[in-house]
């Protein structure tokens, strides 16, 4: 038998007397055992759990666990705090699951965090206002998408189908972005929604971009060639087929 199970036994066992609270935060123990005692708190909001779980969130063993245990227990206030630390994953993971609470006190505050520099951070946030089912997450997203780029085109996508006339609005402003992305999400959104007062500037695009773009403006690896003329028409083809 290996040395490192005679060490390994007398700790587990040790570990039988302990509540899940002591389980938590005892590193001696493996971070199996740990995660198991966090799952064992869930469902319990009592005052003294809750700030256990949110001592927890500092310790990356269990972050994951100690969040969504928070989000079950209602634990607005402790998750909140935590959009306010150093530490870009306990950022990331408070903004996931305060999403679910769907408060409108909470929407400025994921807001801010959508345009966090972390991405993680940042794309989390943006899943979290996307768990909005009312119209008040709506001029959030509208200012996200206006501002282009990764989160802003994905937010642009997300008020699509809440508010399609509002999406519009923003998609024709990106239409004309220096972001090649921000212009082809544009275009899917006027193509899907777009009217006859679309076509002139879309016909400008298409007559501007006939050749397709180089390798530096299209990104790395296998990815395929753009070619915003293409796309432009698509969107044209699209508009005039729900005119006919």
């Amino acid at each position: 038998m290996k040395v490192w199970i005679f060490w390994l036994v007398p700790v587990l066992l040790a570990a039988a007397n302990q509540d899940p609270l002591e389980r938590l935060f005892d590193g001696k123990l493996p971070a199996t055992q740990r995660a198991n005692a966090c799952f064992e708190l869930r469902g319990k909001a009592d005052p003294e759990i809750v700030a256990a779980l949110s001592r927890a969130l500092e310790d990356p063993a269990v972050l994951s666990c100690a969040a969504e245990n928070l989000r079950i227990a209602s634990a607005v206030d402790p998750l909140k705090k935590a959009m306010s630390s150093e530490d870009f994953q306990i950022r990331a993971a408070a903004a996931r699951e305060l999403g679910s609470f769907q408060k409108t006190e909470l929407l400025d505050l994921l807001s801010q965090a959508a345009q966090d520099p972390n991405a993680l951070v940042a794309t989390n946030a943006l899943a979290g206002l996307s768990q909005y089912q009312d119209s008040g997450v709506n001029p959030y997203l509208a200012a996200l998408a206006r501002k282009g780029g990764m989160i802003g085109d994905m937010a642009l996508e997300r008020l699509w189908q809440h508010d399609s006339k509002l999406a519009l609005t923003v998609a024709r402003g990106l239409l004309s972005s220096s972001q090649v992305p921000d212009q082809l999400y544009a275009m899917r959104i006027i193509g899907a929604s777009g009217d006859s007062s679309d076509i002139a500037q879309l016909k400008e695009v298409a007559d501007a971009h006939k050749e397709t773009l180089a390798q530096h403006d299209r990104g790395f690896g296998f990815m395929p060639a753009i070619n915003l003329s293409r796309a432009a028409q698509s969107a044209i083809s699209a508009i005039q087929a729900r005119l006919k």
